[in-house]
């Protein structure tokens, strides 16, 4: 009898043309796309199982993925036949052969993401559909110190949107997650938010930056951050920031 293998698979994709990571009814995904061409491949049905999800327009240079099959292809071969069948705004960029026990979403410890802007009067076309043009003038100084208030543990229900968790579980850890790293780095007009932590609710990182976004205009001070922060409300958060600018770079095992 043949063993069932289960096998990994590290991905990029240009999150432009689809309606976020997960399989949909009526819109296309990213996973739809992958399973479509591994069930080519297999002959079989196959379930992909991917890190997290990813809304639309959102990018990834380092998504991982998993799924389990009783086929013989070899790993080198699921590599380059999946490349050759997937729309090019996709790329398997590694696929190897993992433990049984391993889980791309329950077996990660955390997660890399970018969100950049640029802060230029005019925004380089070529660029437009990866990162958010900010044209006015902002105060960095004030969104650095509020990025220093995001790292460490807290509860992140103000920054977190509705359909993130069931809240009626109890036994989880809830809104809390770790944040090890929130920083800043500028490459000249450019302005890219480093975050890294032990997990990420829903459009948690685009509701972060919306509201980093409203310090940096001095619609709210780096006190009125700190107290977003604290009243675990989403309420009281500031406002979503636009998709295209957030890329998952990498997912820590």
């Amino acid at each position: 009898m043949t063993a069932e293998r289960k096998i990994r698979l590290l991905i990029a994709f240009d999150g432009t043309p689809f309606n976020g990571w997960q399989r949909q009814k009526h819109d296309v995904s990213i996973q739809e796309e992958i399973e479509k061409c591994l069930t080519v491949m297999t002959t079989k049905e196959v379930a992909l199982h991917g890190a997290g999800r990813t809304d639309a327009g959102v990018h990834a240079e380092g998504m991982v993925a998993h799924f389990s099959t009783l086929s013989s292809i070899s790993c080198p071969a699921f590599h380059k036949g999946l490349n050759s069948m997937l729309p090019y705004s996709i790329r398997i960029l590694n696929v190897q052969e993992t433990e049984r026990d391993f889980h791309s979403r329950f077996s990660a410890q955390g997660k890399r993401y970018e969100y950049t802007i640029y802060n230029g009067a005019i925004m380089p076309p070529c660029k437009r559909l990866y990162c958010v043009h900010i044209p006015y003038r902002l105060n960095f100084p004030a969104i650095d110190n509020c990025l220093q208030l995001l790292q460490g543990t807290h509860d992140f229900s103000s920054f977190e949107n509705a359909g993130s968790r069931d809240k009626n579980c109890v036994s989880r850890k809830g809104a809390v997650r770790t944040i090890f790293t929130a920083e800043r780095k500028k490459t000249g007009d450019y302005h890219s938010f480093t975050f890294i932590g032990d997990g990420f609710l829903r459009q948690m990182v685009r509701n972060m930056v919306g509201t980093l976004l409203t310090a940096g205009r001095g619609q709210i001070t780096i006190d009125q951050f700190r107290q977003t922060l604290e009243a675990c409300d989403r309420n009281a958060g500031g406002p979503t920031a636009p998709a295209h600018g957030l890329t998952l770079k990498e997912v820590l095992y």
